[in-house]
């Protein structure tokens, strides 16, 4: 599969399933990570296990400890302030892109779109996963604000993992398209008070989803506590 993104490292790679992990309930709260058990399993060696272990621990998904990383595990809490802070960031990377880049400039975004819906038609979740994600990155960019695009890369992993878990559940994703179509046309317009309406009721629409695909990994947590 052919894709814009840049080649992950081998940490990098190691992270992204560590944290589907994660995000799944598939690593119990608590656990500890250990790095030569992590480098025995999957064929690594240990600077790799060590680069993916920081890279969670940043992201939140882990505690670093003195006696090593532990799974902190992902909560509905998480789900929340998640999304709450994409939100307030959202709304300050599109009205600055909008303001800056006017009716021009977008060739970025039209591709990305164009991609989701090639991924849509195919059903291909986790490629509509990736561009959708990179569309909405093309807004942080375009906004000029270097430090506001730092904190959207260091958490847009965690939401690619939390978007395949919802995605993959899609049976049609056009519609997913579509409103991000309608996104890109009101910024194109310099409409800011309707991009951020919009804007909102897109992540809100998406954090309900992402809850609701979450619960029963959640409720089977609860069970296995009990």
């Amino acid at each position: 599969m052919q894709s814009n993104l840049r080649l992950a490292t081998m940490g990098e790679r190691l992270a992204d399933q560590l944290r589907r992990n994660i995000i799944r309930g598939e690593l119990a709260v608590g656990s500890h990570l250990v790095e030569d058990t992590l480098a025995e399993t999957y064929d690594v060696s240990r600077g790799p296990v060590r680069d993916a272990l920081k890279i969670l621990s940043s992201e939140g998904l882990l505690d670093d400890r003195r006696r090593g990383f532990f799974v902190r595990g992902f909560s509905r809490t998480d789900v929340e302030e998640l999304y709450s802070l994409r939100t307030s960031m959202e709304k300050l990377a599109m009205k600055l892109a909008a303001e800056r880049t006017g009716a021009g400039g977008w060739s970025a975004s039209e591709a990305e779109l164009d991609a989701m819906y090639a991924a849509a038609a195919k059903r291909d979740w986790h490629t509509f996963a990736e561009h959708d994600l990179a569309f909405h990155g093309t807004f942080y960019r375009l906004s000029g604000h270097s430090r506001l695009q730092s904190m959207w890369e260091q958490y847009r992993p965690t939401f690619g993992a939390m978007l395949d878990v919802t995605n993959e559940q899609d049976v049609d994703l056009r519609p997913s398209a579509d409103d991000h179509a309608v996104l890109l046309d009101l910024a194109k317009g310099t409409k800011l008070p309707e991009l951020t309406a919009r804007l909102e009721e897109h992540l809100a629409g998406s954090q309900h989803r992402m809850t609701t695909a979450l619960e029963p990994f959640w409720l089977q947590l609860e069970a296995a506590s009990t």
